[in-house]
Parts: C-alpha cells; sequence; structure tokens
C-alpha cells in the first residue's frame, strides 16, 4: 500500500510515486487523474456523507498522501481527521478517521471516508470475443 503522510505540503509534487496495481481486479480510480485509489473489495459502506455528497468508507487506499491532524465536527460528533489527497494530482478526494472521541464511532478509526463524486468505479469486466 502506498501512503505517504505529507503533513507540511499535501500539495507537493508527488505524480512520481503513483503505483500501478490491481491491473485485473475492480478498483476505485481517481476521477481527476484516473490514478488507481482503492480496490473495491476495500470498501466498508456506501451510506457515509462527504464534504459534498455522498461518501465510501473504506478499509484502505493507495496513491494517497494525508495532510495534517485535525479535530472536525462531523455529523456524527468530533473526529480527529487527515484530508486526503491524490497523489496523482494533488486532489483532496475525502479524509482519513484517525481518531473517534465517542466509543461508538470507534469502527471508523483507521478508515478513509472518500467522496463519490472524486471517484470512478473501474469494473474491469472482460468481453468475450
Amino acid at each position: 500500500m502506498v501512503v505517504m503522510d505529507y503533513s507540511e505540503s499535501p500539495t507537493s509534487n508527488s505524480r512520481v510515486h503513483v503505483v500501478s496495481v490491481f491491473d485485473d481486479k475492480p478498483t476505485y480510480s481517481c476521477a481527476k487523474c484516473s490514478a488507481v485509489i482503492a480496490l473495491q473489495d476495500e470498501l466498508i459502506s456506501k451510506s457515509f456523507s462527504g464534504r459534498d455528497g455522498r461518501g465510501f468508507l473504506l478499509h484502505s487506499a493507495v496513491n494517497v498522501k494525508l495532510g495534517r491532524k485535525e479535530d472536525r465536527p462531523l455529523l456524527t460528533g468530533v473526529h480527529t481527521v487527515q484530508d486526503v489527497f491524490c497523489m496523482g494530482c494533488n486532489d483532496r478526494i475525502g479524509w482519513f478517521y484517525y481518531k473517534a472521541a465517542d466509543n461508538s464511532q470507534k469502527y471508523k478509526e483507521g478508515k478513509y471516508l472518500l467522496e463519490r463524486e472524486k471517484l470512478v468505479k473501474e469494473n474491469k469486466w472482460a468481453l468475450d470475443g
């Protein structure tokens, strides 16, 4: 997994670090630059809210870098989160749940909330022919 912590500069040039993985598996890719972000198998839930609409909760992500930790009031309470940026284009695509204050929200810790509008679903279907 490629996750880089760029607490000081989330906008630094990281295009050279983008890796290609999961050649024949269904993935989610960045809608802006097509960098692979996650396997579809990593999806936990589609029933989350992001900043700009619906969001997906995922176990893991690749080709992303993390911003600074900050306490952010969300719909389910205050969480310590880090913004998640695509390594291919530096677009902010969601956030990483670092810590949850409420015990009922602890299951989110270490997970990614990625904005649905920032992702493209790549099914990798093969046509017989």
